[in-house]
């Protein structure tokens, strides 16, 4: 006898309820979906805080030769890459953990530390898998709102971490999507409030941009002199113009805390080409620092162009720029696609008029500023 299956139950029905709730990550719009939708040919991409000067050159040069060992599995352990991050962070390989993207360490994180109803600390706006990853394990984000002029509210940071138990505290600086900066007097005081059993989770995603500034806290030096386990994650999608290869990595308090995290980490999680590059990259500092330099060069020609237009831009040590929009950020972003410019409309409860904007070459700001005068409101 054939068996018949009853089809009508939604698979949103059979997920953890916490699944149900959970947005879905907004990661954006491809240039081939813009391009498709609208009809435009040329695209300016401003959504997704890219490198726009790319990989180094002679990592690249060294792309045909990674080509021949495709057909074997990468190093489960990531070693050659660790070595090398360790030489360069002074940090100890059983120290650090390299991910498929430094998402999914967030999602490490979360799957090995956070139960329901733990607790975690975070800021709004915030980088969206601080918010997602941890209620995917029922856990209570307690996210603490930037001051009005867009820097990070210590006082209330200070409160909610003394306010019970807390499992997490995890915040990135540079601020994303805000690109505000914690100081070092500022992040020292926030850690010694945490309870001594809190994890500390420090996303450095865009820490390349912001280290040379004095203003710029030292999260390792800092971290190494008090008690609690902590991580501090970095990447190669953003400066080191990886963000196609997906290469995180963590950089953590000891060997123990490395080791809970690896019992959550999917075997061979990074591939064998991403892992090369990213050794290669880290190798060619003069290409990092040079994208850099020209990057911040550009933001703050850019910053100054938009406040001579009457907006409120937030304070950035990266490679993006915050502004108030004045008007719904929702509806001027999908004003500028037609003119093929990508930027991200912020989404989360009061920020619904602010909106985050690449920095990339100046060619590529001229474009957006044209398109901008085309369609905002006066």
């Amino acid at each position: 006898m054939t068996a018949v299956f009853d089809c009508r139950t939604s698979p949103l029905a059979l997920a953890r309820t916490e699944i149900r709730q959970l947005p879905v990550y907004n990661a954006g719009l491809s240039e081939d979906a813009v391009r498709d939708k609208y009809g435009v040919q040329h695209i300016t991409k401003l959504g997704s805080n890219e490198n726009p000067y790319g990989p180094s050159p002679a990592a690249l040069s060294h792309w045909n030769d990674i080509s021949f060992s495709l057909f074997r599995y990468p190093d489960a352990s990531a070693e050659a890459l660790r070595e090398e991050l360790s030489r360069q962070s002074g940090i100890d390989t059983d120290r650090i953990l390299v991910g498929n993207g430094s998402e999914q360490i967030i999602r490490m994180i979360c799957e090995a530390f956070l139960s329901p109803d733990d607790r975690l600390v975070t800021v709004l706006p915030s980088f969206g898998l601080h918010l997602i990853w941890p209620e995917m394990m029922g856990a209570r984000a307690d996210a603490i709102p930037m001051t009005a002029d867009a820097r990070f509210d210590m006082p209330a940071l200070l409160a909610a971490v003394k306010s019970g138990p807390l499992k997490v505290l995890m915040f990135s600086n540079p601020s994303n999507p805000v690109g505000c900066i914690m100081t070092d007097s500022a992040m020292r005081d926030l850690i010694d409030a945490c309870p001594t059993d809190t994890l500390i989770v420090i996303d450095e995603a865009y820490w390349e941009y912001a280290q040379s500034s004095p203003e710029y806290a030292d999260s390792l030096t800092i971290l190494k002199k008090q008690p609690r386990p902590w991580m501090v994650l970095r990447t190669f999608s953003k400066a080191y113009g990886l963000a196609a290869l997906r290469v995180g990595y963590a950089l953590t308090s000891g060997a123990d805390l490395t080791s809970v995290m690896t019992r959550v980490r999917d075997p061979f999680n990074s591939n064998s080409a991403a892992l090369e590059m990213a050794r290669l990259s880290l190798l060619d500092q003069d290409h990092m620092r040079t994208s850099v330099e020209a990057t911040l060069s550009e933001g703050r020609t850019l910053k100054t162009a938009l406040e001579n237009r009457d907006y409120f831009v937030a304070p950035s040590f990266a490679n993006f720029l915050f502004f108030d929009a004045r008007e719904p950020a929702a509806a001027l972003a999908e004003r500028l696609l037609e003119h093929g410019v990508i930027v991200k409309p912020w989404k989360e409860n009061g920020y619904e008029s602010w909106i985050r904007v690449s920095v990339a070459r100046p060619e590529d700001s001229r474009i957006f500023l044209r398109a901008l005068d085309d369609v905002r409101q006066p």
